[in-house]
């Protein structure tokens, strides 16, 4: 027989402002004879109910205390709730389940208070990569110079999982990659002179894109691909300001990717070189494959002959932009 009282845990995610619970939540806050929680009274969670005016009575940590402390409130006939930590508490839940189970004097009920928004785990990687800087030894010594090749490795893992068309191999390189801009970010917490942090990098991202894309987030037309393509092109001139149409290509690309680069951007000075017959796209692959093969051959490096290539033409769109 029911003796009226209830049981409710409150579950809220970490990764959501403290405070930030749903309607349900309040009014079962609000409704409660008693509301406990436990690991002091410095949580924000339980700083934000005390803030609303309510009381919350602070419970000696651990499983068992927790749950002697509801089932005799509840035993009595009183309406708690209980407030769980970050962790969720998992062991009380447990118990919880089997109370729910085995049918108990009183009513149990399991309430999520917050949820996660989308990107909200970006939070505890955050999190875990402040903690490791201050607690790891080996992550306390790195530097962006020590993290380069990782980054570059981590590029590269990246681009085969592509290859490679495994989703789940590729979900795992995108999550190393993301690290190295996290890890990145938090070194450049340190830096005593120049110090930003991964708001900053968020922030920056986010305003250049929104500010590139004037077709979705202002009133500017673009009816295809090209235009977007077009607009983005004008719109990144005028903020760069560059002088020279090669100005803020990586010279540290593979060459093959060097070329492609130089050469789009070369179009936009030099005039487009005659060809002698159409390829498909189905040759280019072999006919490079075929190129390196001879350069084998001929004893010559194909990365770096290709480069001097690349810088050869880089020398005559500087000589055509400094003629024009």
């Amino acid at each position: 027989m029911s003796s009226g009282g209830t049981i409710t845990v409150v579950l809220t995610s970490p990764r959501v402002a403290p405070g930030l619970l749903t309607r349900a939540t309040w009014q079962a806050l609000e409704a409660a004879d008693e509301i406990g929680a436990a690991g002091g009274p410095g949580r924000p969670d339980v700083q934000a109910v005390i803030g609303s005016g309510l009381v919350v009575t602070q419970v000696e940590a651990g499983v068992s205390a927790a749950w002697t402390w509801l089932s005799s409130a509840a035993a009595d006939g009183r309406k708690v709730v209980w407030l769980t930590g970050d962790d969720g508490e998992p062991g009380l839940l447990r118990v919880v389940s089997d109370e729910l189970v085995r049918e108990p004097s009183y009513q149990v009920e399991i309430m999520h208070g917050s949820y996660d928004v989308p990107g909200a785990r970006l939070i505890d990687l955050v999190r875990v990569m402040d903690r490791l800087r201050r607690n790891c030894p080996w992550d306390q010594e790195q530097t962006h110079e020590s993290l380069a090749k990782y980054l570059l490795e981590e590029t590269y893992e990246t681009l085969e999982a592509i290859d490679t068309g495994d989703l789940s191999h590729l979900q795992e390189e995108l999550g190393d990659l993301l690290l190295q801009v996290a890890f990145h970010s938090r070194i450049a917490e340190d830096n005593p002179d120049e110090a930003f942090t991964i708001d900053d990098v968020s922030a920056g991202i986010v305003e250049k894109l929104i500010r590139r894309h004037p077709h979705v987030f202002g009133t500017v037309d673009a009816a295809d691909a090209a235009a977007v393509e077009a607009n983005w092109e004008t719109i990144k001139a005028a903020e760069k300001q560059r002088s020279s149409v090669l100005e803020g290509i990586p010279l540290a690309l593979p060459a093959l990717a060097l070329a492609d680069k130089v050469l789009g951007r070369s179009a936009k000075v030099l005039p487009a070189d005659a060809t002698s017959g159409e390829m498909s796209a189905d040759q280019i692959g072999p006919e490079l494959l075929a190129i390196v093969r001879e350069a084998r051959s001929l004893g010559v490096d194909a990365e770096q002959a290709l480069r001097t290539a690349v810088a050869s033409l880089a020398e005559q769109v500087r000589a055509a932009e400094t003629a024009g």
